[in-house]
């Protein structure tokens, strides 16, 4: 989710998701940072570019990252660990370097690990987490942070001064990319700010986070670390008459990251239909693109994520691009209610997909302060008001 990974114009009126949460928002002294803290870190020389970093990198709670100029081919995916660094580890599984300056192939099956033209030297009440673009997300593209001397991927512990890695991974498509391209973006925040069921309660009761497709916005919401989100398979959230889903073909051209609007779907995807019990059947090593009944709307002084894997819902993963923008869904800003795009593969069994089955929970964090910027159509957004979509790669479908 470039900021937000999802959709659709299905909410509802726009009072669904209406109000103004900028009213009365003090700055606070933890949470997630919004657009104008980045900018003032990176005048700091907290957050450094090899070169200018741009206003159109700067979303509203988050900081898209660019590669650099060489991807180095591995054997295979690693981290670091407490005692070594990235280039450590390097000299030990990398198999041979790839020039990205005027554009290269990243084969599915393989992985790769990037230097990013961003690094960072932050201060100790600052940290970061990390998470996959939206359309790099919906195209399958396994993507993580590393940083050096670290036991985990996407962190970015308090304090950290150093550089930062892309680890790559297409299991679809065959992509290619280059220097300069956005995969990853960064999520900082200063402090630990606290987050707990019951003040998701009076978020969701104050502005409905979720809301049915049918548009009984502040209904009751299934809260337990987290808001839950269930998938349609009934095209409740569409009422087209159109497919619930896009699974992708096994067998295809390349995708240059660079091209928008450009590759027709159908030799890409096939359409995915439920059957009369509004179920789908999940084959082993299939990635589904797939939509949530709720409509989704992210208030403008917070941030949420989507948790992307919980084996009590069931043996798949969803959501590899979990990151959703201040705006994203939220009337003030065009959304009127988005839904989630569920990016979906199942592990080593079939799995049966039912309608209204739960898939995961969205997490909701505040911000340090409201930024001065939302997600949405004014900065050039991708997602805001739309359907079950693909990539922005691909040409819109009627």
């Amino acid at each position: 989710m470039a900021a937000a990974d999802d959709t659709s114009g299905t909410g509802g009126p726009d009072s669904l998701f209406g109000g103004d949460a900028r009213a009365g928002a003090a700055a606070r002294v933890t949470g997630v940072l919004p657009a104008q803290d980045i900018r003032a870190l990176i005048r700091g020389r907290e957050i450094i570019g090899v070169a200018e970093i741009g206003e159109d990198q700067i979303q509203p709670a988050s900081l898209d990252l660019r590669l650099g100029r060489v991807a180095y081919r591995v054997r295979a995916s690693f981290l670091p660990g407490p005692d070594a660094t990235v280039r450590d580890r390097l000299d030990c599984f990398g198999m041979h370097e790839i020039d990205l300056a005027a554009g290269a192939v990243l084969e599915k099956g393989c992985v790769y690990i990037v230097p990013l033209m961003e690094s960072v030297a932050l201060k100790s009440r600052v940290s970061a987490l990390a998470n996959p673009k939206s359309s790099i997300g919906r195209l399958d593209v396994f993507t993580r942070l590393i940083t050096d001397r670290s036991a985990v991927f996407d962190q970015v512990a308090a304090g950290y001064k150093g550089p930062l890695y892309a680890e790559i991974s297409p299991r679809t498509f065959s992509v290619v990319v280059h220097q300069g391209s956005r995969l990853n973006q960064l999520r900082l925040q200063r402090g630990n700010p606290p987050a707990s069921d019951t003040a998701l309660r009076r978020l969701h009761q104050a502005t409905p986070l979720v809301a049915a497709a049918t548009g009984d916005g502040g209904a009751a919401a299934d809260i337990d670390q987290g808001i839950a989100v269930t998938v349609d398979l009934a095209g409740a959230g569409d009422g087209r008459g159109g497919p619930v889903g896009w699974r992708a073909r096994r067998h295809t051209d390349l995708i240059d990251l660079a091209r928008v609007d450009h590759y027709r779907p159908e030799d890409f995807w096939e359409p995915v239909a439920a059957d009369d019990a509004a179920t789908l059947i999940l084959n082993p090593g299939d990635f589904y693109i797939l939509a949530s009944r709720e409509a989704v709307a992210v208030p403008p002084d917070h941030a949420a994520e989507m948790r992307p894997y919980d084996t009590r819902v069931g043996e798949f993963r969803v959501h590899y691009a979990g990151f959703f923008d201040p705006g994203f869904g939220y009337a003030g800003s065009g959304g009127a209610g988005s839904r989630a795009v569920l990016e979906i593969r199942t592990f080593e069994v079939p799995f049966a997909l039912r309608d209204g089955q739960l898939v995961g929970r969205l997490v909701y964090e505040r911000l340090a302060a409201v930024p001065d910027k939302l997600y949405g159509a004014a900065i050039g957004s991708s997602y805001q008001r739309q359907g079950l979509m693909l990539a922005k790669q691909f040409r819109r479908m009627v």
